[in-house]
């Protein structure tokens, strides 16, 4: 059987694997990183919790970029077209650096 150099061993522990709800991203981005923070908001809560921070290079995110993007199309495709007119007011948050919310 032939080996295949380009496959990578992914190893998913269970605590991983549970995942974490969140229904807000804040990005940060400097020149060198992107910094993603999933937070989870909860109604009528003043305070939201970062739930999880995801740190990559410029390179990695435009991948993951791609990738959403790629998904979302076929999801869309599959489920119909996700609607983004969700009209939750998001408190301003800025950190200290440019920030999008998503």
């Amino acid at each position: 059987m032939e080996k295949n150099d380009n496959q990578i061993n992914i190893e998913l522990s269970e605590e991983t694997a549970e995942g974490v709800y969140s229904n807000l991203a804040i990005i940060t981005h400097s020149q060198a990183e992107f910094v993603t923070d999933f937070v989870q908001m909860m109604p009528g809560m003043p305070k939201a919790r970062v739930r999880s921070r995801v740190i990559m290079s410029p390179q990695s995110a435009k991948r993951l970029l791609q990738a959403l993007s790629e998904n979302i199309q076929k999801y869309e495709q599959a489920n119909g077209v996700i609607s983004d007119s969700d009209n939750t007011p998001f408190p301003p948050m800025n950190f200290g650096g440019p920030a999008t919310q998503a």
